[in-house]
């Protein structure tokens, strides 16, 4: 097992808390070198494990540093759970696992009060979101009181119980697995769940050159066992101050707004993006600029992030649904007919690249040639 890796299944919790790891020191910014040096090096580690899928991997990356949640949801067996532990592996910060089941409770994932007869006080006891990185496997097999215990932790980065709140360490994420709700055993995530998911993605089947290698290259060894932490929380914490500082101009907020707008205003929608939707694509699109290699944000990033990001806050009314409409659609009809403003190439002051690849696309390319 990872030295820094704790594993905690349903029922049996155990206290992982983790104190605040070194945070970046406020008076040094990292160089943009130093960003796409350490940034290449994560997704070429990830890339050795999880075979042909150098978008989840970008994607993944972009949803850390955008101080997201990354929900991956498919049939079981494509490397759902793999991905997110191959993410925690090459960072050196605290991790837990928590193996969601109908039986586990809320107290589970946030921890509990014991009565301590010695002192004749409560001890708190804290639970496996008290991590850096939280994976909740098969998050869609716990009832939804059960789901609950996650909500206050994604959007405030804290925890209340018995009326005494608590902070979580940062950097803080959540990777969550679920299958299919179609799938036996499986509860729908409430809306207000899948809304603290900054991004959803399906990994889908590998190629047949991809699940060649696989077959080749893990049929005896784990390959996590060779993943090494290439970064430090203090490395992630400065990276997230680099994406914090990257621009996005005026014509890029119209642009997100009036795309936002345009999926409340669909008569093929229930439920549109959210405000808080918003908010994170903008989060996403400057990650994404950032691993691109730029100091600010274009369009194209929007354009690139809108499905990944909005779909699943999206319902679709039952009459488009029924006619075969997705959620997917609805965003690409919007992304067609609201027009793109023109953003030239370095316009931003804090622009250090020409590049306007997406999802860290120039970074990818980088770690799948060093493979």
């Amino acid at each position: 097992m990872h030295p820094r890796e704790t594993l905690t299944e349903a029922g049996t919790p155990e206290n992982v808390a983790v104190p605040a790891r070194g945070q970046a020191n406020a008076t040094t910014r990292m160089t943009a070198e130093r960003f796409a040096q350490l940034s290449s090096e994560i997704m070429t580690a990830m890339n050795t494990v999880i075979d042909g899928k150098q978008e989840a991997v970008a994607l993944a990356l972009t949803v850390l540093l955008a101080r997201g949640h990354l929900l991956l949801e498919d049939v079981p067996g494509v490397g759902k759970t793999l991905l997110a532990k191959t993410l925690a592996r090459t960072l050196d910060c605290s991790v837990s696992r928590i193996q969601f089941t109908p039986d586990l409770l809320p107290s589970d994932i946030t921890g509990v009060s014991i009565y301590n007869q010695q002192d004749q006080s409560f001890d708190f006891r804290p639970g496996a979101i008290f991590a850096n990185l939280v994976i909740g496997d098969e998050i869609n097999r716990a009832s939804a009181k059960t789901q609950s215990a996650l909500l206050e932790s994604m959007e405030e980065h804290q925890v209340t119980v018995d009326g005494t709140t608590y902070g979580l360490s940062e950097p803080f994420m959540v990777i969550a697995t679920q299958n299919p709700i179609e799938m036996e055993g499986t509860y729908p995530l409430p809306e207000a769940q899948r809304d603290r998911f900054m991004a959803r993605i399906s990994l889908g089947y590998p190629d047949t050159t991809a699940e060649l290698a696989m077959l080749e290259s893990h049929q005896w060894v784990n390959p996590l066992d060779a993943i090494r932490p290439v970064a430090t929380t203090a490395d992630v914490a400065a990276m997230l101050e680099v994406v914090a500082a990257t621009h996005v101009s005026a014509a890029v907020k119209e642009y997100t707004v009036a795309l936002g707008g345009a999926t409340r205003n669909s008569d093929q929608l229930r439920l549109g993006a959210s405000p808080r939707a918003l908010l994170q694509l903008l989060r996403a699109a400057k990650a994404s600029a950032a691993l691109a290699g730029r100091g600010f944000v274009l369009p194209d990033d929007i354009r690139e992030l809108a499905e990944p990001v909005l779909a699943h806050r999206l319902i679709v009314e039952r009459k488009a649904a029924s006619m075969g409409v997705t959620a997917a659609d609805v965003i690409a009809d919007a992304l067609a007919r609201i027009p793109v403003p023109a953003q030239p190439a370095g316009s931003s002051p804090n622009s250090t690249s020409g590049t306007s690849s997406g999802l860290a696309g120039a970074a990818a390319r980088r770690a799948a040639r060093a493979r």
